[in-house]
């Protein structure tokens, strides 16, 4: 992993939540271009921004950098609705997956 996962794994999750570079970089509390810059290679957050990226897309710095999972909102948010169900729901759920997997 490098500065090059960080810049490309912020753009992926970017354009999962659909939100500009520049919508982003404000909602930071940043200039216009600060996301643009990281996202082109000129300049890396700093570890409180970093924390704060991972605060905006609703993940943690772990998920963060776990390449196997590509929408981990996403993925938070379907655990999240699972803890609510019963067992014999979560049961026919696990089916249903293991049906689209093949």
């Amino acid at each position: 992993m490098d500065a090059k996962f960080l810049s490309e794994r912020i753009a992926k999750l970017r354009i999962i939540k659909n939100v500009s570079a520049r919508d982003m970089s404000l909602s930071l509390g940043q200039n216009e271009n600060y996301i643009n810059h990281i996202e082109n290679g000129k300049a890396l957050p700093s570890m409180v921004m970093f924390f704060h990226i991972c605060e905006y897309f609703g993940i943690t710095p772990k998920e963060f950098f776990d390449e196997e999972i590509i929408n981990p909102y996403l993925i938070n948010k379907v655990t999240e609705d699972l803890n609510a169900l019963n067992e014999r729901q979560i049961v026919n759920i696990h089916e249903i997956i293991k049906d689209l997997k093949k």
